[in-house]
């Protein structure tokens, strides 16, 4: 049971608590009610906020849509005046730009080029908005004169710029080529920089503005006549300087002889086919060998290929003269540096002209591209470079043409040394090919096709040059006329070497012309090496035809020493010949044993001379003497038997000296041993003879018989084949 104190406690803790909670209770309730009236109160302003904005709205609303319209207007009003300015701004532009039109684009491009683009404008505007106004003609009038003003200056820029290119930078051109320091190529500047903006600007108005192409055919026109004077100037600068020095200027002529160029300082176009290791400086023009090898078989065909015997300045020459040609054919066995030796790619006037012009079409060419790529319209490019070139093209065409008609009509006269024009010609086109079908790319196809064309003509008469070559020499008549009287080279030999060495220098190009007559199934996979091998064919060919030729005429000579002597020097001519060459290398591709069979030939003519020497030995075989007993009384008939025989060898002795020494033998080798050799048998015979019979009592005027000791036959015999002795 609680006690009543507690109880008390509690009771008033619990009526404090409920006091507590009836005053909160009593706050919220106010603050309640507060809130309420606030909620009131911001309704009611709200509300009044609302009423007011929607009667401002109403006002504005109309005021802005208002103001909108009158900006609309204004706006309207502005365009409207502007483009009414825009309107009347092209009935004033013929009478704005007509000064300008009237005076030309000279001097001002761009003024003249604004000028036509208002015109042109006009004239849009008034075909599109008043097709029958009278402003529209007064305009279109206007803007034609202006296009012609315009064609007229684009003519009169590319007549009064383009210059011709000069000879001496056209040489520079194309020995720069080569130069052993790779260097920028600077292009050639066919117009000023200046005057070749306003072309382009000028072409490329006609070609988007004017509808006209008629300037391209203006451009090719004129550029096409530069391009055919530079070539013309070209050929007539290599005239003018043979003419007054003979060694036309050019920075461009080498001594080559490769097929494959290597890069050197100065180079001479089309000069590389001859197939030897060796460096290419560059040397001074010499005189030509070619030119002088032409003369040379030029002269000789004409008396001796012909068969022609009257008239011949190719007689037998005898005394001093004939001295001087076996002296002459003497050191060229002998000369290393001689027309028998490597020679100079030295070309006359006409063919080095021709080459030069080869080269300069192709760098002229190029460069003429370059400028028209500018100039011309892509899709025009190409036809209008067609049509550029073609005279100079045909030009250049048509004179080689005129080389091969010149050729052929020299073949026919059996004049042979044209064949040697052709060569480095052919050479020099057939190099340039890559290049000549790089430069006509895109071109008509009758354009592409002229210069294999004229490949195949040169190839055709230099391989009919080189047949009929070959068959003249087989076949050639001349056996009395213009036969040496003292047995040494004849003519036909020495030309046929000299032409057949002509040939090392073009040994691809001879063997390219024999293989493009060839129809078999090896021709058609032709290469280097088959090449080759049909001019070792050729070279065997003429060197056979050549021996049987020269046996021939070998039996002209009488006696049968002279005639082995004949084909001894001639047999040692081609075999020294062919040795100090590189004819040697050819001949062997095919022919294995070509030299040993010269050396057994010449052998076996030796062996014939010697045999003339019987005669005279005979006289003194031991075989020949009689036998008798030392001591012994000779008898009469034994007696005039030795008679007989000193008498013999004396008198062939002396018989054979006279004969042999007037015969010769250019090959001062050759001929030291043909003496040695036979002064060996005789003086051996003879002095055998004098020791056995010498101090027999078979006279009493042994002097009489006895007339030559054995030192004196040796010295007779070393007087043989020499005219001075």
């Amino acid at each position: 049971m609680i006690p009543p104190q507690e109880a008390s406690a509690r009771r008033r803790e619990i009526e404090d608590k409920l006091k507590q909670e009836e005053e909160t209770l009593s706050f919220i309730r106010d603050s309640l009610e507060k809130s309420d009236q606030l909620t009131k109160n911001m309704v009611s302003i709200l509300s009044s906020f609302e009423s007011r904005l929607m009667k401002l709205e109403n006002s504005i609303i109309p005021v802005h849509k208002q103001t909108e319209n009158l900006q609309r207007l204004q706006e309207n009003v502005e365009k409207t005046l502007s483009c009414l300015d825009h309107v009347i701004s092209y009935y004033h532009v013929a009478s704005d730009t007509e000064k300008i039109i009237r005076e030309g684009p000279t001097g001002r491009l761009e003024e003249y080029l604004g000028s036509m683009a208002k015109i042109q404008k006009a004239v849009e505007y008034f075909q599109d908005n008043s097709p029958d106004s009278p402003e529209l003609n007064k305009v279109k009038l206007l803007f034609e004169r202006g296009k012609e003003s315009l064609e007229s200056e684009f003519r009169s820029l590319m007549t009064r710029h383009s210059k011709v290119v000069s000879p001496v930078l056209i040489l520079d051109l194309i020995s720069g080529e080569d130069e052993l320091e790779v260097q920028e190529e600077v292009p050639l500047e066919h117009l000023p920089e200046g005057v070749l903006q306003d072309v382009v600007r000028i072409s490329r108005w006609l070609v988007e503005f004017g509808r006209n192409q008629d300037f391209m055919n203006v451009y090719y026109q004129i550029r096409s006549s530069q391009l055919d004077r530079s070539l013309k100037g070209l050929k007539e600068h290599f005239r003018k300087s043979s003419s007054s020095s003979g060694v036309p200027y050019s920075p461009a002529i080498p001594n080559k002889r490769k097929d494959t160029p290597t890069k050197k300082p100065t180079k001479r176009p089309g000069t590389q086919d001859r197939k030897q290791v060796s460096t290419h400086p560059a040397s001074p023009r010499a005189p030509g060998t070619i030119r002088k090898a032409q003369n040379l078989l030029k002269q000789y065909s004409q008396h001796g290929l012909d068969g022609k015997k009257g008239g011949s300045n190719l007689i037998p020459l005898e005394g001093h003269e004939h001295d001087f040609r076996v002296k002459h054919l003497s050191e060229a066995l002998n000369d290393k540096h001689g027309p028998l030796a490597g020679r100079d790619d030295t070309l006359d006037v006409e063919t080095d002209a021709y080459i030069h012009c080869v080269s300069a079409f192709v760098k002229l060419a190029q460069s003429e591209y370059q400028l028209l790529m500018d100039v011309i319209p892509e899709h025009h490019q190409k036809k209008t470079f067609d049509s550029l070139i073609q005279d100079a093209l045909d030009g250049l065409m048509l004179e080689g043409e005129n080389i091969v008609s010149a050729a052929r009509k020299a073949i026919i006269r059996h004049d042979f040394s044209a064949v040697l024009t052709v060569f480095p010609i052919l050479r020099h086109l057939k190099q340039t090919k890559p290049e000549f079908d790089q430069v006509l790319q895109g071109t008509a196809a009758s354009t592409k096709n002229k210069l294999p064309g004229l490949i195949t003509s040169m190839e055709t008469v230099g391989a009919k040059a080189l047949e009929d070559f070959a068959d003249n020499i087989k076949n050639d008549p001349d056996k009395e006329y213009n036969m040496p009287k003292d047995g040494t080279v004849h003519e036909l030999t020495s030309n046929a070497i000299l032409f057949l060495q002509q040939l090392l220098d073009f040994q691809e190009t001879a063997g390219a012309m024999l293989a493009s007559q060839e129809t078999s199934s090896s021709a058609t996979s032709y290469n280097s090496e088959f090449s080759r091998r049909l001019l070792s064919t050729y070279i065997c060919k003429v060197l056979g035809n050549l021996q049987l030729n020269l046996l021939s005429k070998s039996k002209v000579y009488e006696d049968p020493a002279l005639s082995a002597i004949f084909l001894h020097n001639n047999y040692n001519y081609i075999l020294k010949a062919l040795e100090k060459s590189e004819l040697i290398q050819l001949v062997a591709v095919t022919q294995k044993t070509a030299e040993r069979s010269y050396r057994e030939h010449i052998e076996q003519q030796i062996q014939t001379y010697q045999r003339s020497w019987l005669k005279v030995t005979d006289y003194i075989a031991e075989k020949n003497l009689p036998v008798f007993q030392p001591g012994v009384k000779l008898r009469d008939k034994e007696r005039q038997m030795i008679k007989e025989r000193f008498k013999g060898f004396n008198d062939g002795l002396e018989e054979l000296c006279k004969i042999q020494k007037a015969w010769a033998i250019p090959d001062t080798e050759q001929r030291d041993k043909i003496r040695q050799a036979q002064k060996n048998i005789v003086r051996e015979t003879y002095g055998a003879f004098l020791h056995r019979y010498g101090s027999v009592p078979f006279t009493k005027n042994p002097e009489k018989y006895i007339k030559y000791r054995v030192e004196q036959v040796g010295d007779m015999i070393d007087r043989l084949f020499d005219t001075s002795a």
